[in-house]
């Protein structure tokens, strides 16, 4: 059955790659093909066995596919109105996760039990905000009352439909929201209706949540100024966003963040642990052993450990794996079966795939399973003892190899240290930290703590140490399918038994050529525009700006988008993940026009991550992207450059402006403009009426572009009929945020660029923009056309 249940999970996967879900009676073609398949297993003819067990293949693999077809056409379904977005609903409901607190407020999945607002529709399960002051106020003052899981609410709140940016090799929020169920986001409205209804509701599932909200409370309390009580937390109840941006990047660059976060090793060894104490006590019992035998009691004590464990931390699909591995051996042991490991591994996906089919879309399902498979090929069935150092020191190397091209097509980095670094952290952290973490877990034994952080920290000095080798982690652009399909095949030859030597049958032989088929992940160079084309990518990153620019052999950043919060900014959610996956190693120009965060909110995590040659913008000299760079220079009217026949040129901010300290930062905008001999596109960032006046009557005719950046979002304080009739542009592009407070791009700008027969396109609906600028016309693709999903929104 193993090669059926694989078959199953292959059409899992192929259901989750369409734009589009099937008609449900496409379905109905199962039927005749099951019973072909009844009638052609009757016979022992060889040819009719063939085509049965194939009729049967494609059986569990079109189940599969309408299997997660039918549970997304349910969950889609339950989707909140167009109609109704952007409004007041006054909803009754439970707080269904551990609530997430940050720096503007809390932010927790909602169950929602009761919709009070008259004719309203509101999914299930959605999530809310509930910042300072009752709204996006940053006052430190007024905050949001205390969440609690498992508690009800009543609450007015103001929602819009899953919608997030959408960029090549970006997250895709969308599909996040979608895996778990949350049909719909938004925030808590202030008013005086909104009241604490419950102070828990007594369902498994909340008292669960309620639990884990403790845990991590407590842990907080024992060590609040404790530099890695977040790691504790994770390893305690899976909260991986207690963990610090600082400290992810180091342990993803040893390699060793499959530890800091509940993995099938963790949840492996505590079952083991309970399943040695249970037997070993139940042994000594002569009327126990009568009833039910020592080894069958301890199997359910160790998956019961197990499963107590997993739900504690969250359920990730790492955890899922491993307790269903772990129940289908207890399974066959209490049948008196035996059961080989791929069956464990088969049922282990079956099980995964049937109750969570959006689980494929997860990295973890993929390196959570490729792991365990890699495992099983370097050590199952192989003939001879081997001592266990070498044994452990095998697996490890296969992991590190074995998951390179997952790593690569997915990351677009590995770890070089990681085979080092996870000899070192996976002794201490499974072995000392994760135990005392869990002993930590009861109240009476909270002092577990501190020797569990001592351990903690003396392996994170080591890891900090190898994170600062220069050459840590080897990154590289996004390997193309081919390759990482070719990569994958010649690693499972290259682990496949060699020669074995003393008088035993002889191996595989030839290994060697599995390191060939790995080799096109390294060598199959990114593309490139050639020389006098020009590239231009303008990323999606919400209600702000970020372009990118390319030349055969130069790279120009033109503003860095929007920052979210300390956490998280388009610099290292949008911007880096693009340059790393089109191979972009180093930026020659950043250009941040203005200081509004809108624009210049990611810089300074490209500026640490990314090597910038020569930073460009208004800013004054004290800024702290200023101070950040190595080399800065202001943007003024009249320099130019060019690059590999393509040529850039600054026609704002007049070198007088820097003199007028009455001027707005829209009005210091760099303006840029970039022309190749198969068109030019006008990047004017934010430049409002007046600016556009002063361009029109200094640039002229030199203002003339096949496609426009609109300034400003599209506000009405730009797009002047003076400008818009002078630029003339093909195509116009939108940065807008969906849904965007501002009401951008407004209908009168809209119209303007429709008067002059102007294409248009907006980053909410259609999402990142790429231009190529060559053969003397211009390709334009979007990343909602190229990449579309079911799960994707279609805005009103």
């Amino acid at each position: 059955m193993q090669g059926y249940f694989l078959a199953f999970a292959m059409g899992v996967i192929l259901l989750q790659q369409q734009a589009e879900l099937p008609e449900v009676f496409w379905a109905g073609a199962l039927l005749p093909l099951a019973v072909s398949v009844f009638f052609l297993l009757r016979y022992q003819t060889t040819l009719l066995a063939v085509i049965g067990r194939t009729l049967l293949a494609i059986l569990f693999l079109g189940s599969g596919f309408f299997w997660a077809a039918a549970l997304a056409q349910w969950r889609i379904s339950d989707a909140l109105p167009h109609e109704w977005e952007g409004r007041d609903i006054r909803l009754v409901g439970v707080v269904a996760e551990l609530p997430q607190a940050n720096e503007s407020g809390v932010r927790f999945v909602f169950d929602v039990e009761q919709v009070l607002t008259r004719d309203a529709r509101v999914p299930e399960r959605i999530s809310l905000a509930w910042y300072k002051e009752g709204g996006r106020s940053s006052n430190p003052e007024v905050v949001p009352p205390q969440i609690g899981a498992g508690e009800r609410w009543q609450l007015t709140a103001r929602l819009k439909r899953p919608h997030g940016t959408n960029n090549p090799h970006g997250f895709d929020f969308e599909q996040w929201a979608l895996e778990r169920n949350i049909r719909a986001t938004g925030y808590v409205r202030k008013s005086d209706e909104n009241m604490r209804l419950e102070q828990m509701v007594n369902r498994p599932a909340y008292q669960v949540e309620r639990l884990r909200q403790e845990v991590r409370e407590r842990f907080l309390a024992i060590l609040p100024d404790h530099a890695y009580t977040g790691i504790l937390v994770a390893l305690a109840v899976g909260d991986q966003r207690a963990i610090p941006r600082e400290q992810w990047q180091i342990l993803t660059r040893t390699g060793v963040n499959h530890l800091m976060s509940i993995s099938g090793l963790h949840v492996t060894m505590v079952s083991g642990l309970i399943f040695s104490l249970f037997y070993g006590l139940w042994r000594r019992s002569y009327r126990l052993t009568l009833r039910i035998p020592a080894r069958k009691a301890a199997a359910v004590a160790g998956l019961a450990a197990a499963l107590g464990y997993a739900l504690l931390a969250g359920f990730a699909v790492p955890a899922q794996r491993t307790v269903y591995m772990l129940a289908a051996i207890a399974i066959a042991l209490w049948l008196g079966r035996s059961i080989s490991m791929a069956a464990v591994l088969a049922w282990a996906l079956l099980a995964v795939v049937m109750i969570d089919p959006w689980s494929v879309l997860s990295p973890g399902f993929w390196l959570s399973f490729g792991a365990i498979a890699v495992i099983l090929l370097v050590s199952a069935g192989r003939i001879g003892r081997t001592h266990w150092l070498s044994g452990w020191t095998r697996v490890q190397w296969a992991i590190t190899l074995g998951l390179i091209p997952l790593l690569l097509a997915m990351f677009q980095q590995v770890s070089l240290v990681s085979p080092l670094a996870n000899a070192i952290a996976i002794p201490l952290v499974s072995l000392v930290v994760v135990p005392f973490t869990l002993l930590a877990t009861l109240p009476p034994l909270g002092f577990m703590l501190l020797p569990a952080h001592w351990v903690l920290s003396g392996c994170m000095q080591l890891m900090q140490w190898m994170s600062d080798v220069p050459q840590a982690i080897w990154s590289q652009h996004a390997p193309p399918a081919w390759a990482v399909a070719a990569g994958m095949a010649g690693i499972c030859w290259m682990l496949l038994p060699g020669r074995l030597g003393l008088g035993l049958p002889s191996g595989f032989p030839a290994r060697w050529l599995g390191g060939v088929a790995l080799l096109p992940i390294f060598l199959t160079p990114p593309q490139n525009p050639s020389p006098g084309e020009l590239w231009v990518t303008v990323l999606d990153v919400g209600q702000g700006l970020a372009v990118v620019a390319r030349t055969q052999n130069h790279a120009l950043l033109y503003d860095t988008g929007p920052g979210f919060n300390l956490e998280a900014d388009s610099g290292n959610r949008t911007i880096i993940p693009f340059l790393r996956g089109e191979g972009v190693k180093r930026i020659d120009a950043m250009i941040v026009t203005h200081s509004d965060a809108d624009h210049s909110g990611g810089a300074l995590s490209v500026l640490q991550a990314v090597p910038v040659d020569w930073l460009v913008s208004s800013l004054k000299e004290d800024h702290p992207i200023q101070l950040a760079a190595t080399s800065t220079h202001q943007c003024r009217a009249g320099e130019s450059w060019q690059w590999d026949d393509v040529r850039f040129e600054m026609l704002h901010p007049p070198d007088q402006s820097y003199s007028n300290p009455k001027l707005k930062t829209n009005a210091m905008s760099c303006v840029m403009k970039i022309t190749t001999s198969h068109g030019s596109v006008l990047l004017p960032a934010d430049i409002e009426k007046k600016s556009e006046y002063q361009l029109v009557e200094r640039a002229g005719d030199a203002l003339a572009a096949t496609v426009l950046v609109a300034p400003h979002h599209g506000s009405k304080t730009s797009s002047t009929t003076e400008f818009v009739s002078r630029v003339n542009p093909r195509l116009v592009i939108f940065t807008v945020g969906y849904r965007n407070r501002f009401g951008h791009p407004k209908n009168e700008v809209v119209e303007r660029y429709k008067s002059i027969g102007s294409r248009l396109l907006r980053s909410d609906t259609d999402g990142a923009v790429s231009l190529r600028f060559a053969n003397s016309e211009i390709t334009v693709q979007t990343a909602r056309s190229l990449r579309r999903r079911y799960w994707h929104d279609i805005p009103s």
